[in-house]
Order: structure tokens, then sequence, then C-alpha cells
């Protein structure tokens, strides 16, 4: 007898609505279906009717507490790109340590909460023990342990001056004498092991299919990373290589113990690239126009289209936008997060495992819905109503009622 099992919107096992309808025969699953569009909060739309587009930066960086450096990067790059506007040396390394700061936050915060999942709740709060020590530093460097508000065009808004640089070495040396202590606990325990094992694979040529990104696609064997292959900012100075399992392990499975993996690889890597930063910081300007009128200025007289690609914490982060000449602010801004294109795997990885299996499974791709956030409203026979026919309908019972 099959079963169909309804996870979600809202679940106590879920931090945020999404739908993941599972059919199960006993406790084998059988077939999987997600269904999004539970969060819908308009950032774009919001983003397009600011006053102007610098305003439009600190909408970006709430599309998602984790990465709120890399979609206002994402936004900045294509604003740049579009109106030739040059980012001084130093700003680009500054970006460079943002980027690498937010990717050891965001996958020690990732490690902690897929030890919750598996029950292993002394590694959670361990975890997010020492994830404080890359809190503390952004707090230091930025004012703030979260949002950031540095990112402008043409630049940042604030500098790493040098009164920061030794308590950032001092997280630095942190983070390289506990790999080996964090690596052991995730890599060597025997229950995290037979819990993610050959569990939730994604295999090479489905991570490609299916367009998956960041660590997901990587644990699964594909050297994919924006850093390597479109590199942006400094990352050229810094030869990064994209990170798979079989660096440390020597194999790649896919699964869900490959995707530990791969986190853990780069959370090392990112402290190694900051370090380089450090050792090589250029002196110099940290933007290239300091009159905010004059930057609305050259944004307003500006005619194109551009994207923004920006390696996240997730994997690739993508912010189109299109400028016209005369128009206050950003014409048109599209969001491409990577949980996006990484939700899609379930499906295969889901497939033939257990319904104890789908929280440490469904984590593994890191997902973030308010990042997602699509919407489609379908009637009765299926028909997709537009944007035009709800604001329709919507002026329609404006009309029954005053009647």
């Amino acid at each position: 007898m099959k079963y169909t099992i309804p996870i979600g919107p809202i679940h106590p096992a879920l931090k945020e609505p999404i739908m993941i309808s599972c059919t199960i025969s006993g406790e084998e699953i059988t077939d999987v279906d997600v269904i999004a569009s539970q969060n819908h909060r308009g950032i774009e739309w919001i983003g397009m009717n600011r006053n102007n587009p610098i305003q439009t930066i600190y909408v970006a960086e709430r599309i998602c507490g984790i990465c709120n450096f890399c979609h206002p990067a994402c936004l900045a790059m294509a604003v740049e790109e579009i109106t030739d506007m040059e980012v001084p040396e130093r700003a680009q390394y500054i970006r460079v340590v943002q980027s690498e700061l937010e990717r050891i936050h965001s996958h020690l915060l990732w490690a902690g909460v897929a030890a919750h999942e598996l029950g292993f709740d002394s590694l959670l709060h361990y975890t997010w023990k020492i994830r404080e020590k890359v809190m503390d530093t952004l707090e230091i460097v930025n004012g703030n342990r979260v949002t950031k508000a540095i990112m402008m065009y043409g630049g940042v808004r604030r500098d790493i001056k040098d009164e920061h640089v030794p308590k950032i070495r001092e997280m630095i040396k942190y983070y390289l004498d506990l790999f080996g202590e964090v690596a052991k606990l995730f890599l060597e325990d025997k229950t995290i092991k037979m819990r993610t094992r050959d569990i939730g694979i994604l295999t090479r040529e489905d991570a490609i299919k299916l367009e998956a990104t960041g660590p997901t696609v990587r644990a699964s064997g594909v050297k994919k990373d924006v850093r390597q292959d479109t590199s942006y900012y400094a990352y050229p100075d810094f030869d990064v290589k994209a990170m798979t399992p079989d660096i440390l392990t020597g194999d790649v499975v896919g699964d869900t113990y490959d995707r530990i993996v791969v986190r853990l690889l780069e959370v090392k890597q990112s402290v190694e690239i900051i370090e380089q930063a450090l050792d090589e910081m250029p002196s110099g300007e940290i933007i290239s126009e300091e009159k905010i009128p004059k930057i609305l200025a050259t944004i307003k007289k500006s005619d194109g289209e551009a994207i923004g690609r920006h390696e996240a914490p997730r994997g690739e982060d993508i912010h189109y936008v299109k400028l016209k000449s005369g128009f206050d602010g950003l014409y048109t801004w599209k969001v491409r997060a990577p949980t996006y294109n990484n939700i899609l795997a379930w499906m295969p990885m889901l497939m033939h495992h257990q319904i104890a299996d789908i929280p440490i499974v469904a984590a593994s791709i890191d997902p973030c819905m308010s990042c997602t956030n699509r919407a489609v409203v379908l009637d009765d026979n299926e028909r997709i109503i537009t944007a035009e026919d709800l604001h329709n309908l919507s002026i329609e019972k404006t009309k029954e009622m005053m009647k």
C-alpha cells in the first residue's frame, strides 16, 4: 500500500515554509514532489520602487539574513558593468574578505543545523560556539554581527583598518588550529557516518542535468565555482580552486557525507584566502566616487542591462539589472538565488530512502526559502493568473464593494 505524506508548508522540522510531498511504500520513499511558493515577499518589486538605486542595496541585503553581502554585491556588480564604474583595487580585496567571512559564518551555521537534524545537539552547540569567532570578527570590521551595510556602487563604505588586522589574524589562527578537531567530529563519528554515507546521493550526471550549484554540485564531483570559472573582484590573485570531496577522502560519492566534506574544506579555504588577502592588501581608495549625488546621476543617465554573478555560500547567485536613461531607480531587477536551482536536487536525493532521512537530506543543500521567493497563483482550471489579471481582479472587487 502506498501513502502520500505531506511535509509542510508548516511543519515542526521546517524553519521556513516549503511543501515536500513524499509517496511512500512502507518506510521507503517512492516518489517526491516539491511545491514551493509559500513565501513571497515581493523583494524585487520593493527594490525597483525605492526612491533611488542606492536604497535598493539595503533591500538586497535583506533577501537573506545569512547571504547579506553576496546579494548587494551581485546587484552592485551588475550596475557597475552597465555604468562602466571602476572599483578600486583595495575595495576589490575588501570585498573578497567580506565574501569569505560570510562563507565561514554560513557553513558553520549549516554544520550546526545538520548536526541538529541528526539529533546530535551537543555538536550543534559546539559548532555554533566556535562560529562566534567569525561573528565577533564581522562585528569588529563592520559594526554589525549579521547585516553588514558596507556595499556601495564603485566600492565599499568601510575600510579594513590597521587595528582590525590583529583580530582577523587571531580568527584565522583559531580556525586553522581547530580544523582537525572539527573534521574529526563530523567525519569520523560513527553515527554521523551511518546517517549520511550513501544517503541522499546526487550523481554527477543528475547534478549537471539539474544545474545544481555551490557545495551541492561540487560534492557530486563537478568542479564548478564562479570564483574559479569567471573570476571577479581580486579572486584572480588567489588561484581559487573548486573544492570536491576527493581532495580529502580520495573518492566522490555525491551523498550527504560528501556535502559535509566540501563545506569543511571550504571553511579552511576561506580562512586561507582571507590570510592571503591581508598579506597582499594594496593601499589606496575604497570607493571610486564618494559623492552620492554624482553616483546617482551616473546611474540615472545610463542605459543597458547586465548580470552580476557571485559565488555565495550556497552556490552561484545571479542578479539581472536593467537601467533606463532618465529613470530614477532600477528599471528591472531580477534575482536568482542558488536555492532556486538546488531545490530540484531533492527529488533524486530522497528517492528510495526512508522517511527519517528526509530532514538531513533536505538540509544537506542548505536551503533558503526566503531566497527562493516565488509565487504562482492558479485557479480551479489550472489557468495561470498573470500579474495583470490579478490586478484587474482587485480593481473589480473594489468596484463591487463600492456599489
